[in-house]
């Protein structure tokens, strides 16, 4: 659990769907740390990319992770603005990032099946990570807008 000066005093007391949506937006950055982690591995191992290359893209990976850390601290504190850029920034452009990569394999005239074709252990770590940062997002957003939630930003808000 992150020490209560980095959260803040929440007045009034965050709803669990405040809580939750934080813990989920920290999953999600976690898991997006794993598949980078896997990725690197996988440049590595099958010499898919120059070091420069690879250099540059955890960089900004730990850029974008940093960043969506301070902004979900900030949201966990009663930022609408927060609120309104996860949801936005990660929520609708980060869902996209997830999901284009296996929607043109799709579209490149691959079936549902032939992703078993060749699995290995990387693979499945990797879509077994792909699966709960997916879900991480999407449950995040939904969290943020309950009627609990949009009640306490309110609030927070005027005080």
């Amino acid at each position: 659990m992150l020490p209560r000066m980095l959260l803040g005093q929440d007045e009034p007391p965050a709803p669990t769907a405040v809580r939750a949506a934080f813990a989920l937006w920290l999953t999600a950055v976690a898991a997006g740390a794993f598949e980078t982690v896997l990725a690197v591995i996988r440049a590595v191992t099958e010499g898919d990319g120059s070091g420069g290359g690879i250099a540059g893209g955890i960089a900004l990976r730990m850029a974008v992770f940093s960043a969506a850390v301070l902004v979900a601290v900030r949201m966990r504190r009663g930022a609408n603005w927060a609120r309104l850029t996860l949801a936005g920034g990660l929520g609708v452009l980060g869902t996209l990032s997830l999901v284009v990569g296996p929607v043109q394999w799709l579209a490149d005239g691959h079936g549902p099946g032939d992703v078993f074709r060749d699995l290995n252990a990387l693979d499945v770590l990797f879509g077994a990570s792909r699966v709960l940062h997916l879900a991480a997002v999407l449950t995040a957003v939904a969290l943020m807008f309950r009627p609990a939630a949009n009640a306490w930003f309110r609030a927070a808000r005027h005080a």
